[in-house]
């Protein structure tokens, strides 16, 4: 059999025919460490905006990464760093990015704060572009304390059909959900007058992403521990951005065949074709230190009463897709 490769096709020739099957991304869809990605599509190109997986006090640094097909990626190196986040000293990790009017917002963690009395938490970045460079847009942290016992991190924006941005975030199994202003520079009060509401779910670790279908809201996370085999990722579906969220089921996780660990996700969906993807790490097999992490995607699927189908992990990735 003879392989031949033509523009985003494979021919194979066997048994006297031709077949042809799309190019696929292959997994993992970037070369070397990274976790927690945020997906996100701007400008017809597809971008990746994960964290770069290494020891804390190394961790102070965001690269990006783009594509127009799926298939080949552009490395946007030191989109943000410690450097323009004076307040920020390590453990920078799970960005988060919005389009707003021209700007492009970059949400993030820093520090890895263990109480109130440390400095550190979730803080903003503001960029032109979205390859960056980006720069503080707050000169301090946006939340920077612990409220309903969710540590400062994972953090996650969300906008409403009503336009409203929410923030959702947590980690130390606690999720909170709060009214961002329409500036990003601080948090709206409910109308009760408290800042965060707790929504979280049965089984909740950390990683929230939360995305609406056909009116539905859907709020994924991670489950497990981080550096374990057992890392995860479930999903509840509500009316409400405030739930209340039960509990579905897990989506996502490891595979003895494949891989360990898949966990800490993201979503994109191209409108246009109605294709859905998750973005996600997982650990190889093989691997057993912590921020050993690789970033893999598969296409998401649902049935037909909008359950999400469980994701198969893959070498093979997902086909090339251009916008």
């Amino acid at each position: 059999m003879k392989i031949f490769f033509y523009s985003s096709f494979i021919l194979l020739l066997a048994a006297g025919h031709i077949t042809a099957q799309p190019l696929t991304s292959g997994n993992p869809i970037i070369k070397g460490w990274y976790a927690d990605p945020e997906a996100a599509i701007f400008k017809k190109q597809y971008w990746i905006y994960p964290t770069y997986s290494d020891k804390y006090n190394k961790q102070v640094f965001f690269d990006a990464f783009s594509s127009t097909d799926l298939l080949h990626w552009n490395a946007h190196k030191n989109i943000l760093d410690t450097a323009a986040i004076k307040w920020a000293k390590r453990a920078m990790w799970a960005p988060a990015i919005v389009q707003k009017g021209r700007q492009y917002f970059l949400f993030f963690a820093a520090n890895d704060i263990q109480s109130n009395n440390e400095y550190g938490g979730i803080g903003v970045a503001v960029a032109n572009k979205p390859e960056g460079p980006f720069k503080d847009y707050l000169g301090k942290p946006l939340i920077d304390k612990f409220y309903n016992g969710a540590q400062p991190i994972d953090q996650f924006v969300f906008k409403d059909t009503s336009g409203q941005y929410y923030i959702v975030y947590g980690g130390w199994q606690h999720c909170n959900i709060a009214r961002l202003k329409n500036d990003f520079t601080g948090i709206v009060p409910f109308d009760d007058g408290t800042l965060f509401k707790e929504i979280t779910p049965k089984g909740y670790v950390e990683g929230p992403f939360m995305f609406m279908r056909n009116n539905k809201y859907y709020f994924m996370w991670s489950e497990g521990g981080w550096t374990g085999p057992d890392y995860s990722v479930a999903y509840a579906v509500a009316n409400s951005p405030f739930g209340p969220f039960e509990r579905v089921g897990k989506i996502l996780q490891q595979d003895s065949a494949i891989a360990t660990g898949a966990g800490h996700h993201s979503i994109m969906h191209n409108t246009k074709k109605d294709l859905w993807y998750i973005v996600y790490h997982r650990r190889p097999l093989g691997q057993t230190a912590a921020n050993n992490r690789a970033t893999c995607i598969e296409q998401l699927f649902f049935d037909d009463k909008g359950f999400i189908l469980p994701v198969k992990l893959s070498f093979t990735g997902v086909p090339g897709q251009k916008l």
